[in-house]
């Protein structure tokens, strides 16, 4: 249990210093170091991270990759209607925030291309659930006909649907099923990742597939009764036992974001990671005593969310507050497309 409200998790972010563009290469983003040992904070780029890893340490990346879950469909009528589908169901259908949901009605067939339709099969408070009706494979459907669904606060460029959408993806994504990305691994290069490997650094590969909920806000100032939204998440066999081993050999756990750490986390049972497929509904926050992660990188986050109650759990409040008032104060670029930090 912790004395802290919700409302201890604000701080002003001037609007500016909201990424709304990717920065030009992936690798030349700022870094800020935060040491929990020495309680010191210190700043510099992201390739920083070739020498703050070496080979006693391990990278955890999150391979999940985005799809183009964003539809542009028509009525029969031709009226426009925008799907987002924001999570799987069984029997192939989706929960689906559908824009404008008034205009829309049970069994409507909503029009993407010759080749895709999305049915709607019932409309419940604030979403729908839909059938996607395609002879095409769901996933290659989607490929084709819809839309990386980038966060409203990214300037898109509304000329062109495609805008940021190769940077909204990171360069180890491998297995579809994500609304969003994780967003910290962003900031990897190809030739960074090798450079890494090189020095000796082991790069291990969980897959967390970022739902919608990720952007949901916590509502009660007393927060600690907040039900975090459920993402499914999968790690192999082989990486399981690498990753324990590695652990219990003392070396360093590096968790590349959030969703690596909620990941490694949640399937750390007595210290002993478990290898398997299930879902994820863990919420940390101070006073959250970590399992498995040694060090994180991450981005800077939203006031009041999830994700810096997360962080400030691992650094501790104080020292997280510091972090962010240097942050803003020196002018990091925040969210998304923002900088990173290395929390050790």
């Amino acid at each position: 249990m912790t004395d802290l409200k919700l409302s201890d998790f604000d701080y002003e972010l001037p609007q500016e210093l909201i990424a709304t563009s990717p920065s030009e290469k992936r690798d030349e983003s700022r870094l800020m170091q935060v040491n929990r040992e020495k309680n010191e904070i210190s700043t510099g780029t992201f390739r920083d991270v070739l020498s703050l890893l070496g080979d006693n340490d391990v990278l955890v990346l999150n391979n999940t990759k985005v799809i183009k879950a964003r539809l542009i469909a028509h009525r029969s009528t031709g009226a426009r209607i925008e799907i987002f589908l924001v999570e799987p169901l069984e029997g192939g259908t989706w929960k689906a925030l559908v824009k404008p949901q008034k205009r829309v009605k049970e069994n409507d067939a909503l029009i993407v291309s010759d080749q895709l339709s999305v049915r709607v099969v019932s409309k419940q408070d604030g979403y729908c659930v839909v059938q996607l009706e395609s002879s095409m494979d769901t996933f290659d459907a989607l490929q084709e006909y819809g839309h990386v669904p980038i966060p409203p606060y990214i300037q898109t460029g509304k000329e062109d649907s495609k805008t940021f959408e190769k940077q909204y993806q990171t360069v180890f994504a491998e297995t579809p099923g994500a609304v969003a990305a994780p967003t910290a691994g962003l900031h990897f290069t190809e030739a960074l990742l090798e450079e890494l490997k090189q020095k000796g650094v082991s790069i291990e590969t969980v897959t967390l597939h970022v739902g919608y909920g990720t952007f949901q806000p916590i509502i009660d100032d007393n927060f600690v009764g907040h039900k975090m939204h459920s993402e499914r998440y999968m790690i192999s066999d082989d990486t399981a036992e690498r990753l324990n081993t590695a652990k219990q050999s003392g070396k360093r756990i590096v968790a590349v974001g959030t969703t690596s750490v909620r990941t490694l986390e949640t399937a750390t049972v007595d210290g002993v990671l478990q290898p398997g497929e299930s879902t994820s509904e863990l919420f940390i926050y101070p006073g959250y005593s970590y399992q498995f992660v040694d060090a994180m990188i991450t981005n800077f986050h939203l006031p009041k969310s999830s994700l810096l109650l997360l962080v400030s759990a691992f650094s501790g409040k104080p020292l997280m507050d510091d972090a962010y008032k240097k942050a803003v104060s020196e002018k990091f670029r925040f969210f998304s497309f923002g900088d990173a930090m290395f929390i050790y």
